[in-house]
């Protein structure tokens, strides 16, 4: 079974969104794909900008663009009335639409009259492909490391993206696989794990990491938490299909409390977390190891990170940096990501 693939490269689309915060996943393609990414498009009057160049569909197109994505999101993920005129545009002028919305891009009568009227295709990312299995269980070839995160939304795509790049920097043969809809839109394919139903969670990990040669690392976007009263199902399914190798544990330096929820849930420690993760991956893969930790130190200055980074790798005997930051911390954290493995294989 095949996973999701894009067409690339992209335009993208920022709407009327004015707030970097509702546009991340454009930013976050910038940030990460930089060379797929032909240029930006907004809605008249919008003075948001990513830095590059600016062009409509029908330029972009010229330059290259295969495919406009909608890089802004809004609350509940619709897609806006105001919207669709643009969007129409883009179809005409050659372009597939690519969504990470729920709203399915279908659903828009518009959009579906044009699409079909031009052969377009209009793809949403968090749509799972169909006939996903049930997992298998069975060990697969390769090399496999899962970030994971003692909370949502603290930096586990980054830090698996930080390591696939430093990785095959090293000369280490290593492919991001994503999990999530901005990492599918970075990596150019993937499976939305928060789309897939939950008995088949684990299947499509196996599916998305398939058997691969003996120096081959899938680094793995995780997601949610198993700490998280919400979400711990998709990163308990992500998890065991995976069967890593190797975990990386994410933290943001100073948060004190779950997200998303109104009722408070303190947030667990380090250690809780490396616990309860390596009990669930060791139900897989018996010599599963911890080979450091991610701290999102974004919210901190230089120097307060710099000593946050010290204190947790003290603490905790682990390596431990912001892979954002880089520096010599991340070198280590990397370090320790392959020893962790080569001790295994002794």
């Amino acid at each position: 079974m095949s996973v999701l693939t894009l067409p690339r490269p992209y335009l993208l689309f920022l709407g009327d969104v004015t707030d970097l915060s509702y546009a991340k996943t454009a930013a976050g393609l910038r940030d990460w794909v930089p060379g797929q990414c032909v240029a930006e498009w907004s809605l008249p009057g919008n003075p948001l900008r990513l830095g590059l160049p600016v062009m409509a569909p029908a330029e972009a197109a010229r330059a290259g663009a295969r495919s406009l994505v909608i890089g802004a999101a809004t609350m509940g993920g619709a897609i806006r009335p105001a919207w669709i005129p643009a969007l129409v545009e883009a179809l005409e002028a050659g372009l597939d639409l690519i969504s990470g919305m729920h709203m399915p891009l279908a659903s828009v009568p518009e959009l579906k009259t044009t699409a079909e009227r031009l052969g377009r295709q209009l793809i949403d990312v968090r749509r799972p492909p169909a006939g996903l299995p049930l997992a298998t269980g069975r060990k697969r070839t390769g090399k496999r490391l899962l970030t994971v995160g003692t909370d949502c939304a603290l930096g586990k795509k980054y830090t698996a993206l930080a390591l696939t790049r430093a990785f095959e920097q090293a000369g280490v043969n290593a492919t991001f696989r994503a999990t999530g809809q901005t990492g599918i839109l970075i990596a150019g394919g993937g499976i939305p794990m928060d789309a897939v139903v939950s008995d088949f969670l684990a299947g499509a990990a196996e599916v998305l990491s398939p058997d691969a040669p003996d120096d081959h690392w899938d680094i793995i976007e995780g997601q949610g938490s198993l700490a998280h009263p919400c979400y711990a199902g998709v990163s308990l399914g992500l998890l065991h299909g995976s069967q890593p190798d190797v975990l990386v544990v994410c933290h943001e330096a100073g948060r004190k409390r779950v997200i998303g929820l109104d009722t408070h849930y303190p947030l667990p420690s380090i250690e809780d977390v490396i616990e309860i993760n390596l009990l669930h991956a060791r139900r897989v893969n018996p010599e599963a190891r911890v080979a450091g930790i991610s701290l999102n130190t974004s919210k901190l200055s230089d120097e307060e990170a710099r000593r946050a980074i010290e204190t947790e790798a003290r603490r905790t005997g682990l390596p431990c940096a912001d892979p954002i930051r880089g520096g010599a911390a991340f070198e280590a954290l990397v370090d320790g990501c392959l020893q962790a493995e080569a001790a295994l294989a002794q």
